[in-house]
């Protein structure tokens, strides 16, 4: 993707869509490209529950949205707008549309959640964490039914310099750009951004049922730790509480999980340091849990990407289906793991595992089952 504002061309996983005509004139001043791909995500999800909104629920009804950088795409045309042409006001809505909870609220509006809308922020585990605190607040019986998800939208020249600037970007691939993303490689550079939204319907059990609706999976663990190690390294004593606290969670041993979708983002030391936290737990060899980052194709959402793979999970599971981590060529030695390889293959999964670690060192990770395994 090129970059005129730092003059740089970088790899990125970009959503093929144009959200600027996809809302009346009179919402677009509110809505950065990151809210637009949140509206457009929660409404399917929301459809593909067999719902249209939620003012029948009141209170009953929640939403647990993972972000952290808010609206860039509006951020950066503020600043040149001030910095270049001498601007000295803002658009009136700009505050609206540059907000991390932005996507969060304009969802709710439009879909009548009227209990609690909360943004989480803990940086690439925001999403996560957003799906496993609707998981307990429907657990505890605080509420009947959550949206939960995340959505980022990057791709602008304060991230990709921001991201440049630590040194973990992977340069473009020459051989084919596509390639630029290879977690758990040999041959890894660095990670990609990526932009997108992804959400999920949860409800407990016997509400889905007794609403027809059609179950996908279950979410029956979730897991969050702190390293407290350091603001930019990940250490393994965090990744391995947070791994065996979602175990725990779902009451599982760790042979009892079938697949693991790594963070894996395909720098040198994250890699590293995550396989050596999924050994520990999991053991090696082949009778360790299959694993596989999906980053190597949609690259890193940061917020939002943990949404994404917990929906990849989900579909794996349902569908007997072991993500690819694409471009894997030949494993690093220090990620020796019972990697999937580079092409999709079947296989039942009656328990999987989602992983997200983020800088700050927070780490959550879900388990989802089979939608033929039911819930404790």
């Amino acid at each position: 993707m090129e970059c005129a504002t730092l003059g740089a061309t970088f790899p990125a996983g970009r959503v093929q869509a144009d959200y600027a005509t996809a809302f009346p004139k009179l919402e677009q001043p509110f809505l950065d490209r990151c809210q637009a791909m949140a509206i457009v995500a929660a409404r399917q999800a929301i459809a593909e529950a067999g719902l249209d909104g939620f003012a029948d629920f009141g209170a009953r009804a929640g939403l647990h949205y993972g972000n952290v950088n808010g609206g860039v795409a509006t951020i950066h045309q503020w600043h040149e707008d001030m910095l270049l042409h001498g601007k000295r006001k803002a658009r009136p809505f700009t505050a609206m549309a540059i907000m991390s909870n932005g996507g969060g609220a304009q969802v709710a509006i439009r879909h009548a959640i009227r209990g609690p809308v909360l943004t989480h922020a803990s940086a690439c585990a925001s999403s996560t964490i957003a799906i496993g605190e609707a998981m307990r607040a429907i657990a505890d019986g605080r509420l009947d039914i959550a949206v939960a998800g995340g959505a980022e939208a990057p791709l602008e020249a304060p991230l990709f310099g921001v991201f440049d600037g630590t040194r973990a970007m992977s340069p473009v691939d020459d051989a084919d750009p596509a390639r630029s993303c290879k977690p758990f490689s040999r041959d890894r550079s660095g990670l990609v951004l990526g932009e997108g939204a992804a959400f999920l319907v949860l409800e407990a059990e016997d509400h889905a049922r007794a609403r027809g609706a059609v179950i996908h999976g279950y979410l029956v663990g979730y897991g969050v730790a702190c390293d407290a190690h350091h603001i930019g390294m990940p250490a393994s004593d965090g990744q391995v509480r947070c791994l065996r606290a979602a175990l725990d969670d779902a009451g599982l041993a760790p042979a009892q999980v079938d697949y693991v979708n790594a963070h894996a983002t395909a720098t040198d030391g994250g890699d590293a340091i995550e396989a050596a936290s999924l050994r520990e737990v999991f053991g090696t060899g082949m009778d360790a849990p299959a694993v596989s980052s999906t980053k190597s194709v949609h690259g890193h959402l940061l917020g939002a990407a943990g949404a994404l793979e917990c929906l990849v999970t989900v579909l794996a599971v349902r569908e007997g289906l072991l993500p690819a981590s694409a471009h894997l060529g030949t494993p690093d030695l220090r990620c020796d793991l019972n990697h999937v390889g580079e092409r999709a293959r079947q296989g039942r999964i009656g328990h999987a595992l989602a992983f997200s670690c983020g800088f700050g060192g927070t780490n959550a990770a879900l388990v989802i089952a089979h939608p033929d395994i039911p819930a404790r």
